[in-house]
């Protein structure tokens, strides 16, 4: 039946979308490695505006354990400052008047277990996610069926369903182990 495809569809589509965003949520825990997307949820006040730091500025690694952030106007500086001090990223930056230096520190044993910890409770949350997914579909499915739709057919989408959400969740624990690893790497 058309109806149950477009259900299906939409579920797969959804579940997609939950494994993009854990890997995008497990890119911003940092590894002890210099990232240029670790700032992505810093902002800045440009003009009375909080404007991502990315905007108003460039973000390069010189080596594996330094940020360089220059902005795109000299008078910016203080702001970019106040936005990483403001952030819950724990870094202290160092202003040479044209651009700002991050050291990252090396992660001790105790902060790479916690930072596990975050990760797993991230891709968690994106297997809640997809478990919600599969819960709403599902009961749209016993809707069509209610309405006049053949077990059968509602039956094997669910199965469908379920393939599905074992799918994506085993997406997610393979971002997991990746993630885990790049932690506990030394």
């Amino acid at each position: 039946m058309e109806e149950i495809e477009l259900f299906l569809d939409e579920a797969k589509e959804l579940m997609q979308k939950a494994v993009d965003h854990t890997a995008a949520e497990l890119l911003k825990i940092r590894a002890g490695k210099a990232m240029p997307n670790m700032l992505d949820g810093v902002m800045v006040m440009y003009y009375g505006t909080p404007t991502p730091i990315n905007q108003v500025s460039s973000v390069t690694t010189p080596d594996a354990r330094t940020l360089a952030i220059k902005p795109f106007e000299r008078n910016l500086i203080s702001e970019i400052e106040k936005g990483i001090i403001n952030s819950d990223l724990g870094l202290a930056p160092q202003n040479n008047g044209e651009t700002i230096i991050l050291t990252i520190p090396s992660l001790t044993e105790e902060r790479r277990i916690n930072l596990v910890k975050q990760s797993k409770q991230e891709c968690e949350s994106g297997k809640i996610s997809i478990r919600s997914v599969r819960k709403d579909t599902n009961e749209s499915l016993r809707k069509l069926q209610k309405d006049g739709a053949a077990e059968d057919a509602i039956k094997r989408a669910e199965d469908q369903v379920q393939k599905l959400t074992d799918n994506y969740s085993s997406k997610i624990d393979e971002l997991l182990v990746k993630k885990e690893a790049d932690i506990m790497k030394v």
